[in-house]
């Protein structure tokens, strides 16, 4: 029931967290409730929420220093900026260098436990990677994604700002209530606008960066918010579980529509 959300309806609405493309592969087809009239596809708002609930569970596992976030895009890099101030977690903003989870010789090789990934289908270096090293990864996966090397899906819109802006709000207090810095959600009070910030605040300290980056390498161009619809109802279907798959495939691109 709706009242059993981590936050309430109305602001996963208004997020637009749930709001797809035009594109649906077969691996999102079960995170997928119906298709709207504009024909982008809008995804369960249960299974979301039952899906950032558990990942915050899973991320509250490991500690800080365990767990990469793999942040490509100019929106999903400045809310795990904010993420990263929050709960010492490391983030890696821009492209992925290859080799950096594979190759021991690199100066800048890493060995983290989790990998927290933006966008699977810009960050496929970083998620092939993982594959191969054995390294559990969590995704967040819109609908036009292949989650091949996925370990756990969360389905949401992964491109707009303000979806991303929430992700991570909801992240951190996650992953505060699981390490115990945190005994409520009340005690959390970094505001959900510092997340949707264009830049981290004045006087925070820059999120952590790995690999000798130096500065923030924006991809493609960041999708436009959909707008939010006024209602979205929920499916009762049971969330859909993706096993990780260690096979690797010749192409893992979306199929056209």
């Amino acid at each position: 029931m709706a009242e059993n959300f981590l936050i309430k309806q109305e602001m996963y609405l208004e997020a637009g967290i749930h709001i797809g493309t035009k594109i649906k592969t077969i691996d999102m087809n079960g995170f997928i409730y119906r298709m709207r009239n504009d024909g982008l596809y809008v995804l369960d708002l249960r299974k979301i929420d039952e899906r950032i609930r558990q990942a915050g569970k899973m991320l509250a596992q490991y500690a800080p220093e365990e767990i990469l976030v793999v942040a490509s895009r100019t929106y999903s890099g400045n809310a795990a900026a904010v993420f990263s101030q929050q709960t010492g977690i490391k983030v890696y903003q821009g492209r992925f260098i290859p080799g950096m989870l594979t190759n021991i010789h690199r100066g800048d090789f890493i060995e983290p436990k989790l990998i927290l990934i933006c966008d699977p289908k810009g960050e496929r270096q970083a998620v092939t990677e993982a594959g191969k090293m054995g390294i559990p990864t969590i995704g967040l996966c819109d609908t036009d994604n292949v989650t091949m090397f996925i370990d756990f899906v969360v389905p949401c819109n992964n491109k707009g700002r303000r979806s991303l802006a929430l992700l991570f709000y909801l992240f951190s207090r996650e992953y505060m209530m699981g390490k115990g810095k945190i005994a409520s959600y009340d005690e959390f009070t970094t505001p959900l606008s510092q997340f949707e910030a264009e830049k981290p605040e004045d006087g925070a300290e820059a999120p952590a960066q790995v690999g000798g980056a130096e500065s923030v390498e924006a991809a493609a161009a960041s999708q436009e918010e959909a707008p939010a619809e006024p209602v979205v109802s929920e499916s009762t279907e049971a969330p859909v579980e993706k096993k990780a798959s260690r096979k690797k495939e010749k192409s893992d691109e979306a199929p056209e529509e």
